[in-house]
């Protein structure tokens, strides 16, 4: 029967398993998790989302607290505007993580970054530049442009040596924003070189309102790859969310998609940069534990576990330290909600906020478990032991399940 491996992914004349593993983030796409990816022959990315923190974790750096004592002084103060990221440390933090990966690359696999467009910093222009072209100038793969419609990114980056050379692409959730996107980069003479289309099951931030559940990856998909013959162009297609076996991602491949793209599933590995003990909460999930909410300050539907501490939790906000979704005039929807609870609970030590989160700062801990809509199979992947946990995967028997896998059939791992 037809697997995964029957197929390749062709960047010229390099040929890629079709296996691609989303970034994560913060710090969920490990450095290790990617690694395994590209081991394999796949495509794995790593995320930079917070990348002040994902440094100071993994090479020793104090950007996070130097910031933090930088702007001391105004932490008592819901005016944001003055708190802003130093580029030079921006840029140097980048440069680690991302050559810190690529110099332990092995295999003929590749490496992705995922930059969110969200991702404001009380400076979204330069700010996304700085992290743009550090991540070029650090070696990576390729550049998948995530969470907005990424108009000006294109430009940000073309003079750059590397502008023509390193993979760059987008994730769009329709057509619309695709063709968006396609207008703006001819201009520049530059296509992307591949489009992950996500649908309304993807873990995380969705590309689509509170009605998500009326909508189909599998029609998006081939509206899309309709609208790419129509104009002849060849840009190899990522369909993503919901694909949770070989089967699955067999069944767009057979109808033209370049690869997929996989997430959830790699979550409950060793390699997945989450702590075990939430891990853990991912695989007995029920799917009555999920939801999509509207507290993330984006804007944008979430998808995540009901049993995550960011909600409801009335953190104060921490832009001194972090930041990193204020906007262009230091502004954050959190800020508003928190000051609105401060203001009508005077005198609580303790309050709750309910309508937002203070994102930064529960993706920092760990505390916002957002996830794909099939986290709750995560359980039928692998064994439970005899103290009720689950057995953790490997990176590798994940990525070969999907590779090797036929007839919808899971391999369970071997028994500790």
């Amino acid at each position: 029967m037809t697997c995964v491996d029957d197929f390749r992914l062709r960047f010229g004349k390099k040929e890629l398993v079709p296996i691609v593993i989303g970034g994560m983030g913060v710090d969920i796409s490990a450095r290790a998790l990617a690694l395994e990816g590209a081991r394999m022959g796949g495509i794995a990315h790593i995320s930079d989302a917070m990348v002040h923190t994902i440094s100071d974790r993994h090479y020793d750096t104090r950007f996070v607290s130097q910031k933090a004592k930088l702007y001391k002084y105004n932490a008592a103060n819901s005016d944001k505007s003055k708190v802003l990221f130093d580029l030079g440390r921006l840029a140097e933090a980048t440069h680690k993580h991302v050559e810190g990966t690529m110099q332990a690359k092995r295999g003929e696999g590749l490496i992705f970054i995922n930059c969110m467009e969200k991702l404001t910093m009380n400076a979204p222009r330069e700010t996304l530049r700085v992290r743009l072209r550090s991540a070029l100038d650090a070696g990576i793969d390729g550049i998948t442009l995530s969470a907005g419609l990424h108009l000006g990114s294109f430009a940000l980056m073309e003079d750059h040596p590397r502008f023509r050379d390193a993979k760059l692409g987008i994730i769009v959730s329709s057509l619309r924003a695709l063709q968006l996107f396609l207008r703006k980069s001819a201009r520049l003479n530059r296509l992307p070189d591949y489009v992950i289309v996500e649908g309304p099951l993807a873990g995380g931030h969705l590309g689509f309102g509170m009605d998500w559940a009326k909508y189909d990856l599998r029609t998006i998909v081939a509206e899309i790859q309709h609208y790419l013959r129509t104009e002849k162009l060849n840009i190899p297609l990522i369909p993503a969310g919901g694909i949770f076996t070989g089967t699955d991602a067999v069944s767009y491949l057979e109808t033209g998609a370049g690869a997929v793209q996989v997430a959830t599933r790699f979550t409950a590995t060793h390699e997945c940069g989450l702590p075990e003990k939430i891990r853990q909460e991912y695989l007995k999930a029920s799917e009555d534990d999920i939801e999509v909410n509207m507290i993330s300050p984006t804007g944008y539907p979430m998808r995540m576990l009901k049993g995550s501490p960011a909600i409801g939790a009335g953190t104060r906000p921490n832009c001194e330290a972090y930041g990193y979704l204020l906007d262009g005039s230091g502004n954050c929807a959190y800020i508003v909600a928190y000051n609105r609870e401060v203001a009508a609970h005077p005198g609580q030590k303790k309050i709750s906020v309910m309508d937002k989160t203070c994102l930064c700062t529960a993706m920092r801990n760990f505390d916002c478990w957002t996830c794909g809509h099939y986290t709750y199979r995560l359980k039928d992947t692998t064994r439970q032991l005899p103290d009720g946990s689950y057995q953790l995967l490997s990176a590798e028997h994940v990525f070969h399940d999907y590779q090797f896998s036929t007839d919808n059939k899971i391999a369970l791992p071997p028994e500790p």
